[in-house]
């Protein structure tokens, strides 16, 4: 198949887009295809001439900083001739993250012009990517979520609590707060990145993952941050432990599956996600966020779940395109 990549964009998380884009050109191309990594904000010039490639040294590197860049690199959110360029293509891969990419917007657009490609549909990522929705949604069905408000502070949970922006992965503008000085100096960070904030119940506990692949769980994964929190730092640079399969009972691993499963339909997430939980020490499970674009650089989780059950990285990209719909 002749597949175009879609990354980058002007979201927060755009590096960390660009690198799951190579390493899945990369696998592409490993896999028989042929591929065309785009930049989702940039211009194409000419589509006539668009390149597919199945040379492996075509594919560009990127890495990640240490901290989210906040400044726009383009003043277009989808590049002149992009969709056209996805047109071309058999199928597109989306290697985005956060903003237009997830947030269910680009999935409309492609659907609404017949464009086969990858994740869950607009109305899953609408549900997922927003954290005051999918937390809804989770009480609603009885599934446990820390307590939380919208945007001030209602004092109805006790400090320490978390500070995000509703539509942000990658732990992007996340701030732990232990009083109302830090308060503010947190809603002000979270506000760079998007109008809606969420004030979180801070929960003690251990942390889990549970990818979703083909409509099923995979192993739980635990992280274990060396200092601080599970943030973009921490996440990209290496900092943190994880252990796949986890060092936890059967009992727990089922009621995390399970409960990743549940969140997963509940959604309306399609074919492939990742599902995060804490669980504090009572054994409780409290449902964090879902991902309907899970990320897919060299120390992303869910590539890690997939090898526990033996699909390496090429079959399990291949797997997701495979399935693009």
């Amino acid at each position: 198949m002749n597949i175009v990549v879609l990354a980058g964009g002007i979201s927060p998380e755009r590096e960390v887009s660009l690198v799951s884009g190579s390493q899945i050109a990369k696998a592409m191309i490993n896999c028989g295809h042929k591929v065309c990594l785009i930049d989702l904000c940039f211009d194409i010039d000419d589509t006539e001439n668009l390149v597919f490639t199945d040379d492996i040294a075509d594919v560009q590197k990127y890495t990640i900083s240490k901290t989210a860049p906040d400044s726009i690199v383009s003043n277009k959110v989808i590049g002149k001739n992009v969709i056209e360029a996805c047109r071309i293509a058999d199928a597109v891969y989306l290697a985005l993250h956060g903003d237009v990419g997830e947030n269910g917007k680009l999935q409309a657009l492609l659907t609404l012009n017949n464009i086969k490609y990858t994740g869950s549909r607009y109305d899953g990522c609408c549900f997922s990517m927003n954290k005051n929705i999918s937390k809804l949604i989770a009480k609603y069905n009885g599934i446990k979520t820390a307590e939380w408000c919208m945007n001030e502070f209602n004092g109805k949970f006790n400090f320490p609590c978390v500070v995000k922006p509703v539509g942000c992965g990658s732990s992007v503008g996340i701030t732990i707060v232990h009083n109302m000085p830090e308060l503010y100096k947190a809603l002000a960070l979270a506000k760079r990145y998007d109008s809606e904030i969420i004030i979180e119940e801070y929960i003690v506990g251990r942390e889990f993952s549970v990818g979703i692949l083909d409509n099923r769980p995979l192993p739980p994964i635990e992280i274990e941050v060396q200092s601080g929190f599970y943030d973009y730092n921490n996440k990209y640079q290496g900092k943190t432990k994880e252990t796949c399969p986890a060092k936890i009972n059967s009992e727990l691993t089922e009621k995390l599956q399970s409960t990743a499963l549940k969140m997963h339909n509940l959604l309306h997430l399609k074919y492939y996600s990742r599902i995060d939980f804490i669980v504090d020490k009572k054994g409780e499970i409290y449902f964090l966020e879902a991902n309907s674009l899970p990320g897919m650089t060299p120390t992303s989780l869910l590539p890690q779940e997939a090898a526990a059950v033996g699909i390496d990285y090429d079959t399990l990209c291949n797997k997701i395109i495979n399935n693009a719909f």
